[in-house]
């Protein structure tokens, strides 16, 4: 049941693998913040600089909001991309 065909593609179904698409994409995202900024820690503090905050992370607003927006971006051209592969072309169903 859990790998087998999947059934007849519908709106409801779409929307939902997008929206699930784009959220794994912006979650994927804040991993990738988190190790941006734990690389730029660690290298501020061997070479001894001070690092500033905004608010309560070290990098820049507006690279934390292109982060996000470039996570979610991805996610959602990705499951377009996934869309059409699983449901549409059938890939799977062909080999």
């Amino acid at each position: 049941m859990l790998f087998g065909k999947p059934g007849e593609p519908t709106k409801l179904k779409r929307k939902v693998y997008l929206c699930a698409s784009t959220i794994l994409g912006m979650l994927l995202s804040f991993i990738a913040h988190g190790l941006i900024e734990i690389n730029y820690l660690r290298q501020a503090e061997s070479q001894g600089k001070i690092v500033p905050f905004y608010g309560s992370c070290t990098l820049m607003p507006i690279l934390q909001i292109a982060l996000l927006v470039f996570g979610a971006l991805g996610g959602f051209f990705l499951g377009r991309f996934w869309w059409r592969k699983l449901y549409i072309e059938r890939v799977w169903d062909k080999k």
